[in-house]
């Protein structure tokens, strides 16, 4: 493998790395359901036939109930994200202005 391949990979991993949390924080009651849920469906091998499938992946540690839980009572609150990302601007201000 190449040094610039190398360099391509390790970008595409930060980019997923920042991802992540901030999918997270996204989500709203059963937050944690919905997460391992979409991990199941982004690592399991082929199309996804039935959501029995994605419960048996390993990615999903959790049970039945709670995939459903997550599907039924959760969904994605892209405000919370802008939120979180405001306030982590205002922290990164300087308190006092440069004379």
């Amino acid at each position: 493998m190449s040094v610039g391949d190398q360099r391509v990979l390790r970008d595409a991993f930060a980019e997923v790395s920042c991802f992540r949390p901030e999918l997270s924080v996204c989500l709203t009651a059963w937050g944690d359901a919905l997460f391992e849920l979409c991990d199941a469906v982004l690592c399991t091998d082929g199309p996804v036939r039935s959501l029995v499938e994605l419960a048996l992946a390993p990615e999903h540690r959790r049970g039945h109930a709670s995939l459903y839980g997550g599907l039924n009572d959760s969904h994605i609150d892209g405000t919370r994200r802008e939120r979180k990302t405001t306030v982590r601007r205002r922290k990164s201000r300087p308190t006092t202005r440069p004379r």
